[in-house]
C-alpha cells in the first residue's frame, strides 16, 4: 500500500519534471523559429522592420507565456503529489 502511493507520487513527479524540460525545448524551438524568421524577413524588406519586430515580439510572448503556463502545471503537479 505505502509502496504503490510512494510509486505513484514518484511517476508524477518524473512526470512533471518531463513535462517541464519539454515545455522548456518547445518555447525555446519557437523563440529561435520567430527570430530566425523575423531576421531573414528584415533582410528581404528593411523598410518594414518596425512592424516585423513589433509582431515578433508579441509572438514571443505568447510563445513564453505558453511555455511559463506549461511550467506551473507541471509545478502543480510535482506539490500535489
Amino acid at each position: 500500500m505505502l509502496f504503490s502511493l510512494l510509486l505513484d507520487i514518484s511517476y508524477a513527479i518524473m512526470g512533471a519534471g518531463i513535462g517541464a524540460g519539454l515545455s522548456a525545448i518547445g518555447a525555446g524551438i519557437g523563440i529561435g523559429r520567430i527570430g530566425g524568421s523575423a531576421m531573414e524577413a528584415i533582410a528581404r524588406q528593411p523598410e518594414s522592420s518596425g512592424k516585423i519586430q513589433g509582431a515578433m515580439l508579441v509572438i514571443a510572448a505568447l510563445v513564453e507565456v505558453s511555455a511559463l503556463f506549461g511550467l506551473v502545471i507541471c509545478l502543480l503537479i510535482s506539490f500535489k503529489g
